[in-house]
């Protein structure tokens, strides 16, 4: 039901927006906010979207609920005024250094000071310089850029579900950053990149390998070959005015400025999709058959799959043993390529364009490399290619499309679309529903798993069989299901799990948008593009055909095991020594260490280590006795872990632990 209020003197309907903010804004009026996205919870900590209420003062619009009759002021003398002095306060101990920052053109700081007129700050610099940190291959966190709005930490928390970073102290030394002040590496972080995507300063930016790529190209030694993933053609147009552009297009493009670049091979990453669904689709059918290691997740998002080593290490038996497209393409890549360009595999150097921070993590995983030397070299995000092309001095705009480098520039509809969540899904079931091209009415016989929701569920008859489908973005999510299945309430046979909203279109080295339009538009653009494609089902790729004819063998043979699948492993959540709960008021004869993971946090590993401190602080042996807490045992499935002493006590409770402190104390006075 509409209602009405009035903005600056005009009236205005609203029906379901939840804040005065999404009300002004659907009027085409920008108020300024550095902490406010629709996708997160409001959390009003800028205090930029201030509005005069008539008989209410001035308030925040993103957390005031929207009123009929509401008189509302978006601009007047003193809210500007409040707006000045706060981004003056910013920038007061803000890095200044914006020539030379990552987010420069994309810095909503800088925008909202150019907006409000700012050309002098009237307070001095109180803050201390921090140092970067640069300890991770995906990320750089620059402390002395962060404007403390909280985005980052609401999106790791609300939407990942990890909470790598948080805040920390208070007043002037409020800070945010990992847990126990360490850096990014040795925190919880799947390398995901979301904190980046909505940080509005340069405090949170991708890693670039830009300088490394460049150093490559000008080395007459090396051949440097090139691929894109699927969903770059979707979002590079929009660093160059052209949003919505056609995906064929688009490629096209980024193949003639790859080329003037000096890139000596241009190939597609869509034709190692199409071979990880041939791999995947096979391993599928196998599962079903076997009724092993159900259901099967997909394993193509490298911070999905971190996602579940660290926290549910239980089920990486359940993730697919397919390395992802950029993890196929660099090993088939680098062994077969030399041979065709008759140089030392030592020469070629591996180049991949992609969406995903997390990707540039995932190609230094050890499991992905032959002898120590990666598969894939170097990986550039969609911001890095676009700052590469204007480096170049190209325009984008005007370039002639050139065709990709055969074989491994060839695609189907089904390699195209994994950019989208869904995509892996879709695909697969186009694989197992047999061969044979496919005409539209085909094509859309499986698109009930598209959609916008994190979480979509679905049912289909494949060969006769009735399947469990679901769809899932955002690792969140992601633990919902994972906690439905291991509490048998969700049954399924099939589970695609990507990290980023959307899928890879929404991946974080995408060009930053802050509306979810851009990501439908991104969305539409490979849908679109699979239909122009003659081809849609991968197994009907005649180059991936060959090339299991020539090399592999058939698909989930051995070979294809060697150079097409990986294995994964348990990962700390966090690279932590042991910290202490309780220190013994005399000597530490006797150490107790309660295992914090999360399997045994969820089996109740906190409660017990109450149950514990009181026992001892009861105990007059309480000063001989030390109790720590650690991160992981790796005995996840045997929760709760309790070291005491030299023993190891699985699936503890009070009573056991009781027990073995009373006979490791005897032990320890005899």
């Amino acid at each position: 039901m509409e209602k009405n209020l009035i903005i600056n003197n005009r009236k205005i309907s609203f029906c379901d927006e939840k804040n005065l903010l999404e009300v002004i804004r659907k009027e085409n009026i920008e108020l300024p906010t550095f902490c406010y996205h629709s996708e997160l919870s409001a959390y009003g900590a800028c205090r930029l979207c201030m509005v005069e209420v008539e008989g209410r003062g001035i308030l925040p619009a993103c957390s005031t609920p929207p009123e009929a009759g509401m008189k509302i002021k978006t601009n007047n003398e003193q809210i500007r005024e409040m707006r000045k002095i706060i981004v003056e306060l910013l920038l007061a101990n803000h890095d200044k250094q914006c020539t030379t920052c990552r987010k420069s053109e994309t810095c909503r700081l800088q925008t909202l000071a150019r907006r409000l007129g700012i050309d002098s700050i009237r307070f001095k610099h109180v803050g201390k310089k921090e140092p970067k940190d640069l300890s991770t291959h995906a990320l750089v966190r620059d402390p002395n850029k962060c404007v403390l709005c909280g985005d980052c930490v609401r999106f790791c928390e609300e939407i990942q579900s990890v909470g790598a970073i948080d805040f920390a102290n208070r007043g002037p030394k409020s800070a945010v950053c990992p847990s126990f002040g360490k850096n990014l590496q040795d925190s919880e972080c799947v390398y995901c990149g979301q904190c980046a995507r909505v940080c509005p300063t340069g405090a949170l930016t991708p890693k670039s390998e830009v300088s490394y790529v460049w150093k490559a190209l000008s080395d007459p030694k090396k051949k440097v070959a090139v691929a894109i993933a699927p969903a770059v053609r979707a979002a590079i147009g929009e660093a160059f005015g052209l949003p919505g552009e056609n995906g064929s297009e688009a490629a096209g493009k980024i193949v003639t400025a790859l080329r003037s670049m000096g890139f000596d091979r241009v190939f597609d990453i869509s034709f190692t999709a199409d071979m990880t669904i041939v791999e995947e689709a096979n391993e599928f059918v196998e599962r079903l058959g076997s009724g092993k290691n159900m259901p099967q997740f997909t394993s193509c998002c490298p911070a999905w799959v971190k996602f579940v080593e660290q926290y549910y290490p239980d089920m990486i038996q359940n993730l697919s043993s397919c390395r992802s497209p950029q993890g196929m393409f660099g090993s088939i890549v680098k062994e077969m390529l030399p041979k065709q360009l008759e140089i030392a595999k030592e020469d070629l150097v591996i180049v991949s364009v992609m969406p995903c921070t997390a990707k540039k993590f995932e190609a230094r995983r050890p499991e992905l490399s032959k002898g120590g030397v990666q598969d894939v070299d170097y990986v550039l995000t969609t911001q890095e290619f676009a700052r590469m092309i204007e480096e170049s001095g190209l325009r984008f705009a005007e370039l002639e499309p050139s065709a990709f480098d055969m074989p491994f520039g060839f695609k189907t509809g089904g390699g195209v679309i994994f950019g989208n969540s869904g995509g892996v899904t879709e695909a697969v079931l186009r694989n197992v529903a047999g061969s044979g091209n496919a005409g539209a009415d085909e094509i859309e016989r499986f698109d009930f798993v598209r959609g916008e929701d994190g979480i979509r569920e679905a049912e289909v008859n494949v060969g006769g069989k009735e399947l469990k489908i679901a769809v899932v973005y955002g690792l969140k999510n992601a633990r919902k299901i994972v906690r439905g299945i291991k509490a048998d309430k969700n049954k399924y046979d099939f589970i695609e799990v990507m990290a980023c909203p959307g899928g890879c279109i929404g991946g974080a080295g995408q060009p930053v948008y802050n509306d979810m339009q851009t990501r439908k538009t991104r969305t539409k653009v490979l849908y679109e593009n699979d239909k122009t494609l003659e081809l849609h089902k991968p197994q009907d790729n005649p180059y991936v055909q060959k090339i299991y004819e020539n090399f592999l063998g058939k698909p989930g043979g051995s070979l294809a095991h060697e150079y097409l699948h990986s294995k994964h492993s348990h990962k700390k959540r966090l690279k932590e020594k042991p910290f202490t709960v309780y220190k013994p008021r005399k000597e530490n004869k006797l150490n107790i260490n309660v295992c914090f993971g999360v399997n045994c946090m969820e089996k109740g590993a906190q409660k017990l280590l109450k149950q514990i401190l009181d026992f001892v602080g009861t105990q007059d042996y309480k000063d001989n006795v030390g109790v720590d807490a650690s991160f992981c045992f790796e005995k996840c499935s045997k929760g709760p872990v309790v070291r005491i002493g030299n023993k190891t006590v699985e699936k503890c409770d009070i009573e056991k632990a009781e027990e073995a402190i009373n006979e490791e104390i005897k032990n320890i006075k005899c």
